[in-house]
């Protein structure tokens, strides 16, 4: 039973009391049998559900940090003058690049990390994700009567630099197993700056790409949180690199170098997961 009860505890905090009253309610039930079954017991209470989602604290912090951030860098991009425009995007495309490059430095299966850029990128032009990411903008755009031009920009931009660095995935492992939200929460000040520079720059678009960091990392919490696992670091870091040559193509963008669907390398995550845990799995890791 204080085996069962030690699992538990990877889900639950401890210092909430809505854990400590599981831990007595299935203590003082263990005797009688009638505590073996947690998940049950979890499930049946409702209370699975109500955990999962206090686990995502520090993915809500980050998402309403990207919210003030960007409310306050549309009011900063009114009084920008239009001069500063042309050198203000050079600026957040060269950072942009530097993310990039740093990010994608550790990389040590290129191999796989190439293969998965490759038919990530096929896969994106067969569903079109580009286009349909462009085609949802617009709609959103027209729906709300918002005037901006660049809001589509502004929403994919905001996305993949709130979402593709390895404090994101990191930091959401670590809170899908309650274990802290720290990573989040220092990532979330990270985010709350670089929304008032973007906003200021790209406009309401970088307001909603909010509300897919709150998919993105939701999403990864709760997966984890559910599959109950450590991830191997090795996907971890392979997952940071290819982000990393993602990030790369977004600042070619902003400089203005080469046009590139981004967007539609984005299913390259999900082959890179593939590939390096089909890896470790030959090689018995």
């Amino acid at each position: 039973m204080g085996a069962k009860l030690q699992k538990v505890s990877l889900l639950f905090p401890k210092y909430d009391t809505s854990f400590l009253f599981l831990q007595f309610f299935l203590s003082s039930h263990a005797e009688n049998g009638q505590g073996e079954n947690i998940n049950a017991c979890v499930r049946k209470s409702g209370m699975n559900i109500e955990f999962k989602i206090a686990y995502m604290v520090g993915t809500l912090v980050n998402t309403g940090a990207v919210i003030v951030g960007g409310s306050i860098g549309l009011l900063v991009r009114k009084a920008l003058p239009v001069k500063y425009e042309t050198i203000y995007f050079q600026a957040v495309g060269l950072f942009t690049l530097l993310l990039g490059v740093k990010m994608s430095l550790d990389i040590s299966s290129p191999l796989l990390v190439v293969l998965s850029l490759v038919l990530g990128g096929f896969a994106g032009v067969s569903l079109r994700l580009n286009e349909r990411i462009d085609r949802l903008g617009e709609y959103v755009r027209t729906k709300m009567k918002l005037g901006n031009d660049r809001f589509t920009e502004g929403l994919t931009t905001g996305f993949l630099l709130f979402c593709m660095g390895s404090m994101t995935i990191v930091g959401c492992i670590e809170e899908g197993f309650g274990k802290t939200s720290d990573l989040l929460l220092t990532k979330s000040i990270m985010d709350f700056f670089s929304s008032i520079m973007l906003a200021s720059a790209l406009g309401v678009g970088i307001l909603f790409s909010s509300v897919l960091v709150l998919l993105f990392q939701g999403g990864i919490t709760l997966f984890v949180s559910v599959a109950g696992r450590d991830i191997p670091p090795e996907i971890i870091s392979e997952v940071t690199v290819t982000g990393g040559i993602i990030l790369i193509g977004l600042a070619f963008i902003l400089l203005k170098i080469k046009q590139i669907e981004i967007i539609n390398m984005l299913p390259a995550l999900f082959f890179i997961c593939l590939f390096v845990w089909l890896k470790l799995l030959l090689q018995g890791g």
